[in-house]
């Protein structure tokens, strides 16, 4: 996959099929539409191109809104490659450039200087200064350049419609295994093994404690999680809980922590770059009495964490409720 940052690098070819959005998280409503343009390219025997942007448009255009994302740039990047997008154009989303009107952002950076001979959008899809560009829109320019449109509708699961947004706030919520669902994979986020105060070794459960990639990514709710846990550079894929909490047994200063027991595991990390897949949430964050109230309720927390991942329930891909058919698309 060719990766772009300057649209000056980017060879024009009339037989270019596009697509524009943010696709934050790639959910299945977006890989609708990449299927699509997948598809269509390979039809004309021409090139896919996806343009999106960093960082997520909506921390630029609404002043003192910290949104929280579902994927950074190198995780969306890495998904596109394996859906089959061959070229993306990253534009760097500037207030400057949020001043660009529908119409002189399609001349500039389609029409003239990717070239195109069709775009799949979704059926919500704007774009432009005060997202004036639409359907409508696009139909407009098309009629005028000579290019088609392909519009790809919603997608719905249990009569809900899939979005980021509703991503969010289901991840906000501690509904992982709806978002899953809704991701069509484990939510999952990247980051480093951090020395902590090896409280969690002192209870007999030592912990790794991660300091996400990047400060902006989403987090679950507070709670405890069942989790998968990868190391860079192996390919072993691990499991054990997860603690998203401020661990209010022993502190009261707020600070959210994020550590994993890894079970059967035994070997010094610190440093190293992780993933963590998380699967399905157990319970949430309590304060307990004692240290030994907590390392009971610990057992406990393992063992549901066990039961989880060791059942074909647990296992994402082999989900029943992922197979039974409720992904459609909106009519």
């Amino acid at each position: 996959m060719e990766i772009f940052d300057d649209l000056t690098k980017v060879v024009y070819d009339k037989n270019t099929v596009v697509t524009i959005g943010t696709f934050d998280g790639i959910h299945v409503g977006h890989k609708k539409i990449i299927e699509e343009v997948v598809a269509k390219s390979s039809f004309y025997g021409g090139r896919n191109f996806l343009i999106t942007f960093e960082p997520h448009p909506r921390s630029i255009v609404s002043e003192g809104h910290k949104i929280q994302i579902l994927s950074t740039l190198k995780e969306k990047l890495s998904l596109l490659e394996f859906l089959g997008i061959q070229n993306v154009l990253v534009i760097k989303f500037t207030k400057d450039f949020s001043q660009l009107s529908a119409g002189e952002f399609f001349k500039r950076y389609i029409i003239e200087g990717i070239g195109i001979r069709e775009i799949v959008v979704g059926h919500d899809h704007h774009f432009g200064k005060g997202r004036g560009g639409d359907e409508n829109k696009l139909r407009e320019l098309a009629k005028a350049d000579g290019f088609k449109v392909s519009v790809v509708k919603a997608v719905r699961m249990d009569s809900t419609e899939v979005s980021s947004t509703k991503i969010r706030n289901l991840l906000a919520a501690g509904a992982v295994r709806t978002a899953n669902l809704f991701l069509n994979r484990y939510y999952s986020f990247n980051g480093k093994v951090v020395i902590g105060d090896k409280r969690g070794r002192e209870l007999g459960f030592p912990t790794a404690n991660i300091e996400l990639d990047n400060p902006d990514k989403l987090l679950p709710a507070i709670g405890i999680y069942a989790v998968e846990f990868f190391v860079k550079n192996n390919n072993k894929k691990y499991t054990g809980v997860m603690s998203i909490g401020k661990r209010p047994t022993f502190y009261n200063d707020g600070k959210i922590t994020t550590e994993v027991f890894i079970f059967d595991f035994d070997k010094n990390i610190y440093g190293e770059n992780v993933t963590v897949n998380v699967v399905e949430r157990i319970r949430g964050e309590e304060k307990f009495s004692s240290a030994e109230e907590l390392v009971m309720q610990m057992k406990k927390d393992v063992e549901a964490g066990m039961e989880i991942l060791n059942t074909p329930a647990g296992s994402f891909y082999n989900n029943s409720e992922r197979d039974s058919g409720r992904q459609k698309t909106h009519k």
